[in-house]
């Protein structure tokens, strides 16, 4: 325990490189606004009531078996009537009649959110054809090899809603962890990373550097 208190002791006094080469806080790498504030649960009203939200979806869905379909049209049912109750008894009841909004989605939110994902998928798919060129990036060509491979393996034994909740609640608990336990988290990947870094430079020295390759055409600059 003497031998890894040390190494940890000076691995955080001696370097100063955060992990992946991050400089930002991890506040502003994940986009510095609303969404970090609940992924990072510093608005903990939001990020529990999503997280409880998205695990009583995933119960219902998964675990009770309940149609989507009979889902949306309870819920469509339970609308009008709360909606039908309230606007026949106000006067009764002396409430406020439901005011109901011209407009429920602006035009301009639409805007937005349309912009934001269409950004969003050309920077995924503009980074995807880069790796795919495998120009100077063959690690990160063999990773994305070897992720969509696995998530492929891991989509056979679950369903979509468990992916996509096991991804939320990735997402919920990850970055909060790593912000609060940054130092050992930094330490512990960085000896993986070098360990994974030696074995590659053993497999492209042996097999790699022996694959040919296309010359890489210049760019012309207009």
């Amino acid at each position: 325990m003497t031998g890894h208190g040390s190494s940890y002791s000076e691995y955080d006094t001696s370097r100063s490189a955060k992990l992946f080469g991050r400089v930002r806080p991890i506040h502003e790498v994940l986009g510095g606004g609303k969404v970090a504030d609940v992924l990072l649960w510093k608005n903990w009203k939001v990020s529990g009531a999503l997280l409880i939200g998205m695990t009583f979806i995933w119960f219902l869905f998964e675990v009770v078996k309940y149609n989507f379909i009979t889902f949306l049209c309870h819920i469509a049912i339970t609308t009008l009537l709360v909606f039908f109750i309230w606007s026949n008894s106000a006067d009764l009841f002396k409430w406020n009649p439901p005011n109901i909004p011209e407009n429920i989605l602006h035009e301009s939110e639409m805007r937005e959110i349309a912009s934001t994902f269409h950004i969003r998928f050309n920077q995924f798919l503009s980074k995807f054809l880069e790796i795919a060129y495998g120009r100077d990036q063959i690690p990160l060509f063999f990773l994305a090899i070897v992720s969509l491979y696995a998530l492929s393996v891991v989509g056979n034994y679950f369903s979509f809603l468990n992916l996509l909740y096991l991804g939320i609640l990735s997402m919920e608990t990850l970055p909060f962890l790593y912000d609060r336990y940054e130092d050992y988290v930094e330490y512990f990947v960085g000896e993986v990373i070098q360990d994974l870094k030696r074995k590659y430079k053993t497999i492209d020295s042996k097999f790699l550097n022996k694959i040919p390759r296309a010359p890489v055409k210049e760019k012309k600059i207009r």
